[in-house]
């Protein structure tokens, strides 16, 4: 990681610091079926002097909210630069009015970049029997870092795990007695140039970028309970043009990927599949989809408008038919995601229960049949509630919105939280994240 990373994701602490500070941000999910913005209202605490960050805010409300159609998105990524500006602009604009409130800072969430997971270990010795700041810096800057290419940027870089001599599962080793610190580090790379659109596209919409998410950590916060971010669970945030995923284990993200299909795909199949406009096949996949077929569904017909006005008589399809469309692409989204699962060592954990979020997850019987190719306990996973989220806010769409509001009130400490020596940042072994979870977790 270069010390140039390290500056921005500084700078973009700081932007987000001075936000809570006034006591307004805008979460902005720009995903490819909607960007939805939510405007919070901080009520910061005192800091606690025995930190030395202040980022720890107290409660926040949300003022303000707002949805628009997704414009100039494609898997994840912004394609139309110009439409994608205008999506976000509306529904920031939206968000404000109702908030009453101007906003000028932005915490945004992705779900495309080909996410990439790296585990790391790092070990120093403490330098005066005590646990102090400047030894979290050199633990960290002693991992060894993977050449992950010039044209992608590290999102995350969270400690997950550290140990003091023989004693692990440290949370905050700080201030603690010892001879040795260990850490075990996550770090997660996308692609540069979705990171980049995406920053140039906020600030045409006069805001600046006080922090970035992927898109599947943000849920998983959201929609994982405490016992299952503790003992190991997996969210998959189903959207429109990804499929998220994220494990979480210890209370910590130890994992992420993607899956380039979402809900768009079954919708183009309906499309092609059974002829008909797009907007219609939207439409009766979301009032009479399914992926699990029920002997009644033979007899249960589906009315298709037709797309010129001048025919008189109207097709008509079964629910059966619908369903048989949809299944097959489901049920391959869901090996993607189990192939993933599998390649992680998501299995060595004690808990493995699946949670599906986004809106994906909202098709009836996707619960069935992704247990039954996933092999593991799966539910559907709601956001948690935050004070004042209308209730058109609080489906599984939403997980990722909502989670991104917490990450700003709790952000975790990462990496570039901490003064770390610059002679030591860069240096460049590959280790797997796989061998690191089986021998860590």
């Amino acid at each position: 990681m270069s010390s140039v990373l390290f500056e921005s994701q500084r700078a973009m602490r700081q932007r987000r610091e001075a936000a809570l500070r006034r006591g307004l941000v805008a979460i902005l999910d720009i995903g490819s079926t909607k960007i939805a913005c939510l405007v919070l209202q901080f009520a910061p605490d005192r800091a606690d002097p025995a930190r030395r960050t202040s980022l720890t805010h107290g409660a926040f409300r949300v003022v303000g909210a707002a949805t628009t159609r997704s414009r100039g998105v494609r898997y994840g990524e912004i394609t139309a630069m110009e439409e994608t500006e205008r999506a976000i602009r509306t529904a920031v604009q939206a968000a404000q009015k109702m908030a009453g409130l101007r906003v000028d800072h932005a915490i945004a969430c992705l779900s495309g970049g080909a996410p990439r997971s790296y585990g790391l270990t790092g070990s120093v010795r403490v330098e005066n029997g005590e646990v102090a700041e400047p030894d979290i810096g050199h633990v960290l800057t002693a991992c060894d870092v993977p050449d992950y290419g010039a044209d992608r940027e590290a999102l995350h870089a969270l400690p997950v795990n550290f140990a003091l001599d023989d004693r692990s599962g440290l949370s905050d080793p700080r201030g603690q007695i010892g001879a040795r610190l260990t850490v075990d580090m996550h770090l997660l790379t996308v692609d540069g140039i979705p990171v980049h659109n995406l920053l140039h596209c906020i600030r045409r919409c006069d805001m600046e970028l006080a922090g970035l998410a992927v898109s599947s950590y943000a849920a998983g916060l959201s929609a994982l309970v405490e016992d299952e971010q503790e003992l190991g669970a997996a969210c998959v945030d189903i959207g429109g043009g990804t499929t998220g995923l994220s494990i979480f284990a210890k209370r910590q993200m130890i994992f992420a990927d993607c899956v380039a299909m979402g809900g768009h795909h079954l919708t183009s199949d309906i499309c092609q599949g059974l002829e008909m406009p797009y907007a219609t096949a939207e439409r009766i996949k979301t009032l009479h989809g399914g992926v699990v077929a029920t002997g009644a569904d033979d007899r249960d017909f589906i009315e298709i408008p037709s797309a010129f006005e001048e025919e008189a008589e109207r097709r008509q399809i079964t629910r059966a038919e619908l369903i048989g469309v949809m299944r097959p692409r489901m049920e391959e989204i869901l090996e993607e995601v189990r192939a993933r699962l599998d390649a992680s060592g998501f299995e060595c954990l004690p808990g493995q229960r699946v949670v599906l979020t986004g809106g994906g997850a909202q098709v009836p019987g996707l619960e069935t049949l992704a247990a039954r190719i996933l092999g593991r306990n799966v539910r559907i996973g709601k956001p948690l509630r935050v004070q004042g989220l209308p209730q058109a806010a609080t489906g599984t769409a939403f997980a990722a919105a909502v989670g991104l509001a917490l990450f700003s009130s709790h952000p975790q400490d990462e990496c570039w939280d901490f003064e770390m020596p610059a002679d030591r940042i860069g240096s460049r072994r590959m280790r797997r994240a796989i061998r690191w979870i089986r021998q860590n977790w």
